[in-house]
């Protein structure tokens, strides 16, 4: 089973930065699989953020945050990151890291594509 967990959430003011990481482990995770960002504001639905292919080549951002995050992954450390910036208050949700089964994907929007998630990490931005 493949284990991701995240971390770099906090309490920032409009206009601050975060960095989130993801970390994965487990014998099944491959490096070769594209693995996304997802967040879920308190009383809406999970949404998508960004996504990432294994090389870094195919990106996906949401409209809501492009120009703003950025995704990026380190696969010698098994790691995905999401830079944000420009935070706004209806960027606060619990955000969660995501990872596909299988190798070579493009980094797909839905959340569907996705087989392994962590436990999320609270991003709350205030005004």
């Amino acid at each position: 089973q493949v284990q991701l967990v995240e971390s770099g959430g906090g309490l920032v003011e409009a206009g601050g930065s975060l960095r989130l990481t993801c970390v994965a482990s487990g014998r099944t995770y491959s490096r070769y699989a594209a693995m996304a960002w997802f967040r879920q504001p308190p009383g809406k639905e999970r949404e998508f953020v960004a996504a990432i292919n294994w090389s870094g080549g195919s990106i996906n951002y949401a409209d809501s945050v492009k120009g703003r995050f950025t995704i990026s992954r380190d696969n010698a450390k098994n790691t995905m990151y999401l830079q944000m910036k420009s935070l706004k208050p209806e960027d606060t949700a619990a955000y969660y890291c995501a990872a596909d089964r299988l190798p070579y994907g493009l980094g797909s929007f839905e959340s569907g594509s996705y087989d392994y998630w962590g436990q999320g990490t609270q991003v709350t931005v205030s005004s």
